[in-house]
C-alpha cells in the first residue's frame, strides 16, 4: 500500500480532483514538481513518472528513479528505474505454469513454517482461460464424435438445436430452424447469436457448442485448478473459458485508462504474459508483454526493472488509401518500423495522420510491436479514444472524471497545438498514403508482398532455394496437379492451393471494419454465385462474443456460413496449432506430389509447420483477403487480372466485383457497433457460465496435488530452497546439448501446437495409460514439468548443427549417439555434466513463452552463449538463473572456429556485476558480454532464478 501521505516521500504532490458532476478525488500531480523538463518528457515517460511519484517507497522505487525520469533525455539507455504497473493480465496457456508456480511456492513456504496464505498476488491479476479451444469439429468434416458424459452438477438435457441455459431461439416464421443433432450435455453459456432481422436469441451452432463442449471434457483437470486459484487466492480474477479472448477482453472490459484505488486515481497500465499485451497501448494505457515468471514477480509485488528507454516519434502524414484495410496499415507501418532498426525501444505516434485513425485501428498497430521488436507503440488519450469509451457504454462520470484527470496530469492529447510537442530520441515520419494491400509469408511475418505480385513471388517461392521463403520446387515439377476424391467428388490440388483458410478476429484483426468486410464480401460472393472447394478447412473465430453478436445484427453471419465459415467458438486455435486433421485424401495427395500446399489466416503467427506438418506455405492476410484466396482456392492467383470463379451463368468474378466499399463497410460498423452491444457482453462476461459455477474445487490454502494428473504437477523449482543464498559459480567442462543457427524461435524450444506421437512427451503421457487422441496439446499441459521439460527443443523444425538435420535429436557427445533431446539432457545430468545451448542470432525471439527458459533449466542447461537475444526471452532466462551469455562484436561459433563438441568452462567471478565480461575456454580462450542488464538481473541470477528470489523474500 502506499505510505502515510505525511510519510512518502512525494506527499506535497498531492492534489484533489473536484467537480460538481462527482465526488472529488486525490491523486498525485507531477505538475507540481514545478520542473519544466516535465511538459518535455513522450507522455508514455509521464505515465512511468506518475507510478514512480506515487510508488516510491525508498527501496523498490527511489527517489532517484523519478529524477531519472525528468532527466529522461539525458539518462535514456543508461538508468535503470523500477516500474509498479497497476495490474498483471494472464492467459491460461502462461497463466497456468505461473499459478502451478504459487501453489507449490506455498507448499515449500509451508514446509519452511511460513504460513502458505501469505503467498498471494499483491497486484491485482486477471487470468483468461482463452487458449484451450482446439477446432475438433468443423463445418467441412467432423473428427470426433463425443459421447454422453456424465459432470457433476453440470448435466442436463435439451431439445435438439436449443442452446443450454435458454428457453427458446427465435420463433420469427422467416427464420429458418438452427442446427441440430447435439451428442453431449454440458450446459454452456456465451454470449447469444441474435436474430439478424428480429434481434431474438437464436440457436449457437452446432460446430461451436461441440468445440465448447470438447474444450470442456478435454480440461476438466486444468479448470479445476483454476476454480481452486479463484477461491484461495487473494487480488486475483479469473475469467472462465467460452467467454473472451485474452486481448478482447483486456480491450472490451478490464481497460480503464484511470484506475482508482488505495484512495488515490492513476493511469492504467499493465504487463502480461503475452507479447500481444501491447494491444492495450492504442487506448493510451501503457503495458507490454513480459514473461510468465516476470509476471509472477510482479504479482507478488516486485516491480518491473527496465533502463529507461529511447522514445521514438513515429509522425504519421497523408491520407489512407481506401482500399487499404487496418492490417494493410499494420503491416505497412510494421514494414518501415523495422526497417528504422527500433529493437527495444519504446514508440509514440504523433502527427495530423493519427487522427485518421479509430481506436480499433490504434489498438491493431500495437498489437504488432513484437514483430518490429518494439517494446511498446503509444497513442496518447485524445478525443477518439474518448468517443471509443462512449460507444462501449463507459459511465458518463467516469468518463467525465478520465477527462478532467488526464487533462489535470497533461496526459491528454491534442493535435492542434503545437508547443505541446514533445522531444523525442529520434522521429520517423510515414506517409500512410504509400500502403497499399500485402499479404505477408510464406514462412515470416516480415515477408511481406503486395497482392497485385502475389502470382509472380509464390512463383519465385517455388524456384528459390530451401530458406527463409524458398521452397526449391524444380521447374518441370511445379506444374504438378494431382487428383484426389473428396466426399464422393474428384478434385485437382497443385502448388499453392489453398487447404486451411481462417478468418481470426483477435489480435490483428480485431477492428470490426475488417470482420464486418470479410462478411460483406462473402455476402457479396455468395449473391454472385462463388463457393469455398468443401475440402478447404474453414473456420471463424470470433475473438469475442462481441464479434459474434455485429456479424450476426449485420446480416452477413448466413454468408459466412454458406461459404464454410462457421462459428467454431472463442479462443486461440488455428494460430497456435490447434486446428483438426486435415481430410485423409488431401493429406495423400499433397504427399503424392510433394506439393507446397498453402494455410491463409488472418491471426499473427504462421511459422513454417505451426498449422500443420503438411502445410509448407502460410500467409497473413486480412479477412476479406482470406475470404478471397479460399474462393479462389489457390494463392497463385493475381486478384487484380484474374477472376475468383465463375458464376452459374458462366461468367467471370473478379475481386473488383465482389470487394466493398470503405463507405459501405463504414455505415455498417456504424449501425452495428453500439454501446447496447458492450452492455450486454460486459454483463455476460461477469456472469461467467453454468458449468465453470458448478464445477467443483478443493476448499484447501494448499493445493492437493494428484500424483496420477497428467495435467497438474508440483514443479521442482523450489526444491532445496534455503534462506542462505549462494555465491556464483563457474560452469566447468560443459558440454553443448544443442548447436543451433539464426532466429532460433520459442516454436523451436517450446512447441505450443499438438505432440507428436514419436516425440518424448508421448512416450511419458503412454507410459500414464493415456491413448493419442487424450494428448491434448503442450500448451494445455504447461501445468505439468514432466510433459514441457520432454518437450523442450521438441520441433520438427529445429536445425540442430550437431546432427546436420532437422528434427528434435541431438548428438550425446560422450558417447556419439543420436538421441532425443530430452533423453541426451537426462544422460548428461545423470553423469553429472553441466549443460550450455551454442546459437546464432536473434536467440528466442517470436510469442514470450516460459517453458522455453523453464524447459531448458530442467534440462541442466547453465548458459545459452548466442550472437543475440530477443528481449524477453533474454529475461527468461535471467528469471530461471540460466546466464545469457553474447558473443563479443564480431565474432560468432564459426569465426571462433567452435564445432560445438568441445568442452567450456565459463569462469564467473563471485562479484558478478551487470554486462561483464567473462572469459570462456574450450582449450583456447575467448570472451563473451555476461547480458545481466543492471543489480537486479545480477540479484536473480545469484539466488538461482526469480522464483527462489520472491520465496526468500519471505521467509522469517
Amino acid at each position: 500500500g502506499l505510505l502515510f501521505c505525511t510519510e512518502h516521500p512525494f506527499g506535497h504532490l498531492i492534489d484533489t480532483l473536484q467537480s460538481e458532476q462527482y465526488e472529488e478525488r486525490r491523486y498525485f500531480n507531477p505538475q507540481k514538481l514545478s520542473d519544466v523538463r516535465y511538459e518535455k518528457l513522450p507522455f508514455c515517460m509521464r505515465v512511468l513518472l506518475e507510478s514512480t511519484i506515487r510508488k516510491c517507497d525508498g527501496f523498490y522505487i527511489k527517489t532517484d528513479d523519478v529524477s531519472s525520469i525528468l532527466d529522461w533525455q539525458k539518462q535514456q539507455n543508461q538508468a535503470e528505474i523500477a516500474f509498479s504497473p497497476a495490474r498483471v493480465l494472464l492467459q491460461d496457456f502462461t497463466g497456468i505454469p505461473a499459478m502451478v508456480d504459487l501453489a507449490a511456492m506455498r507448499d515449500a513456504l509451508a514446509k519452511q513454517g511460513v504460513d502458505p496464505n501469505l503467498v498471494n498476488p499483491r497486484c491485482p491479476t486477471d487470468l483468461i482461460v482463452d487458449h484451450s479451444l482446439q477446432i475438433d469439429y468443423s463445418t467441412m468434416q467432423h473428427v470426433v464424435t463425443i459421447k454422453q458424459q456424465n459432470w457433476s452438477s453440470s448435466s442436463g438435457s435439451h431439445c435438439a438445436g436449443q442452446r443450454p441455459g435458454h428457453r427458446g431461439g427465435c420463433t420469427k416464421a422467416s427464420c429458418s430452424d438452427a442446427p441440430s443433432g447435439r451428442s453431449a450435455a454440458v450446459q454452456i453459456e456465451n454470449t447469444p447469436l441474435l436474430c439478424p432481422f428480429h434481434l431474438q436469441p437464436v440457436s449457437e451452432p452446432d460446430t461451436m457448442i461441440r468445440n465448447q463442449e470438447m474444450e470442456l471434457i478435454r480440461n476438466k483437470e486444468r479448470l479445476q485448478f483454476f476454480k481452486w486459484c479463484s477461491k484461495t487466492f487473494k487480488n486475483i480474477n479469473v475469467v472462465p473459458p467460452d467467454i473472451n479472448t485474452v486481448h478482447q477482453l483486456n480491450l472490451e472490459y478490464l481497460c480503464q485508462v484511470v484506475q482508482e484505488g488505495e484512495g488515490f486515481i492513476y493511469p492504467d497500465s499493465v504487463v502480461g504474459t503475452d507479447s500481444h499485451t501491447t494491444m492495450i497501448n492504442g487506448l493510451g494505457i501503457l503495458g507490454w508483454g513480459v514473461g510468465g515468471i516476470e509476471s509472477e514477480a510482479v504479482m507478488l509485488g516486485q516491480p518491473v526493472s527496465l533502463t529507461l528507454p529511447q522514445v521514438v516519434g513515429c509522425k504519421l502524414v497523408g491520407t489512407i488509401n481506401p482500399l487499404a484495410t487496418s492490417i494493410d496499415t499494420v503491416l505497412g507501418i510494421t514494414k518501415h518500423l523495422r526497417q528504422a532498426g527500433i529493437g527495444g525501444k519504446f514508440v509514440e505516434f504523433f502527427g495530423p495522420g493519427v487522427q485518421q485513425l479509430s481506436a480499433p485501428d490504434r489498438t491493431t498497430i500495437a498489437n504488432m510491436c513484437p514483430e518490429y521488436n518494439a517494446t511498446v507503440s503509444f497513442f496518447p488519450v485524445d478525443d477518439i479514444t474518448l468517443q471509443h469509451f462512449k460507444h462501449t457504454s463507459t459511465d458518463h462520470t467516469k468518463l467525465v472524471v478520465l477527462e478532467d484527470y488526464l487533462k489535470s496530469i497533461k496526459l491528454f492529447r491534442s493535435y492542434g497545438d503545437q508547443s505541446e510537442e514533445p522531444q523525442y530520441s529520434e522521429v520517423i515520419e510515414m506517409n500512410l498514403s504509400s500502403i497499399v494491400p500485402h499479404v505477408s509469408g510464406p514462412k515470416r511475418p516480415q515477408d511481406r508482398v503486395a497482392v497485385t505480385c502475389m502470382k509472380e513471388d509464390f512463383i519465385n517461392c517455388l524456384n528459390e532455394k530451401v530458406g527463409f521463403k524458398g521452397f526449391h520446387i524444380s521447374k518441370e515439377k511445379q506444374a504438378t496437379q494431382v487428383p484426389f476424391l473428396h466426399e464422393g467428388a474428384e478434385y485437382n490440388l497443385a502448388h499453392g492451393s489453398v487447404v486451411i483458410a481462417a478468418v481470426i478476429s483477435c489480435t490483428n484483426n480485431c477492428n470490426p471494419s475488417v470482420m464486418l468486410a470479410a462478411g460483406l464480401l462473402a455476402k457479396k460472393a455468395v449473391e454472385a454465385g462463388l463457393m469455398v472447394k468443401p475440402y478447404i478447412r474453414t473456420s471463424l473465430v470470433p475473438g469475442s462474443g462481441t464479434v459474434t453478436h455485429y456479424l450476426n445484427t449485420s446480416g452477413v453471419l448466413p454468408y459466412l456460413r454458406k461459404l464454410g465459415f462457421e462459428v467454431v467458438g472463442y479462443g486461440c486455435a488455428t494460430c497456435v496449432g490447434n486446428t483438426a486433421p486435415l481430410p485423409e485424401s488431401v493429406v495423400e495427395a499433397i504427399k503424392q506430389g510433394d506439393l507446397v500446399a498453402c494455410g491463409v489466416l488472418s491471426g499473427n503467427r504462421h511459422l513454417e509447420g505451426r498449422l500443420c506438418d503438411c502445410i509448407r506455405a502460410n500467409y497473413l492476410a486480412s479477412p476479406p483477403l482470406v475470404m478471397a484466396y479460399a474462393i479462389a482456392g489457390t494463392v497463385s492467383i493475381n486478384l487484380e487480372t484474374e477472376p475468383l470463379g465463375v458464376n452459374s451463368e458462366g461468367k467471370d468474378v473478379y475481386l473488383r466485383d465482389i470487394w466493398p466499399s470503405k463507405e459501405e463497410v463504414n455505415h455498417t460498423e456504424e449501425n452495428i457497433v453500439i454501446a447496447s452491444m458492450f452492455k450486454e457482453l460486459r454483463s455476460r462476461m461477469e456472469k461467467g457460465s453454468t458449468f465453470w459455477n458448478s464445477l467443483e474445487s478443493a476448499e484447501s490454502a494448499l493445493f492437493p496435488w494428484d500424483p496420477k494428473s497428467t495435467y497438474i504437477r508440483c514443479p521442482s523449482f523450489f526444491s532445496k530452497l534455503s534462506k542462505e543464498v549462494c555465491t556464483p559459480q563457474s560452469i566447468e567442462g560443459a558440454y553443448p546439448l544443442l548447436f543451433l543457427g539464426d532466429k532460433v524461435t520459442t516454436d523451436h524450444i517450446s512447441p505450443a501446437g499438438s505432440i507428436a506421437r514419436v516425440s518424448a512427451a508421448a512416450k511419458y503421457l503412454q507410459s500414464k495409460r493415456l491413448t493419442p487422441r487424450e494428448f491434448n496439446s503442450y500448451g494445455a499441459r504447461r501445468g505439468n514439468d514432466a510433459v514441457m521439460t520432454r518437450g523442450t527443443f521438441a520441433s520438427i523444425k529445429l536445425q540442430n548443427r550437431l546432427i546436420g538435420k532437422t528434427g528434435p535429436k541431438t548428438l550425446h557427445i560422450p558417447s556419439g549417439q543420436m538421441l532425443d533431446v530430452f533423453e541426451a539432457a537426462e544422460r548428461y545430468q545423470r553423469d553429472g555434466v553441466p549443460l550450455i545451448i551454442l546459437a546464432g542470432k536473434e536467440y528466442g525471439s517470436g510469442s514470450s513463452r516460459d517453458w522455453a527458459a523453464k524447459g531448458p533449466y530442467l534440462l541442466g542447461v547453465r548458459a545459452v552463449i548466442a550472437e543475440s537475444f530477443e528481449k524477453i526471452h533474454r529475461n527468461h532466462l535471467v528469471g530461471m538463473g540460466i546466464a545469457p551469455l553474447q558473443f563479443l562484436p564480431g565474432q560468432n561459433a564459426d569465426s571462433l572456429e567452435l564445432c560445438g563438441k568441445e568442452r567450456f568452462t565459463i569462469n564467473i567471478p563471485q562479484e558478478l556485476i551487470p554486462r561483464q565480461q567473462l572469459i570462456t575456454s574450450t582449450g583456447k580462450s575467448f570472451s563473451v558480454m555476461a547480458l545481466f542488464e543492471n543489480d537486479m538481473d545480477v540479484a536473480f541470477f545469484r539466488h538461482g532464478g526469480i522464483l527462489k528470489y520472491v520465496a526468500r523474500s519471505l521467509l522469517p
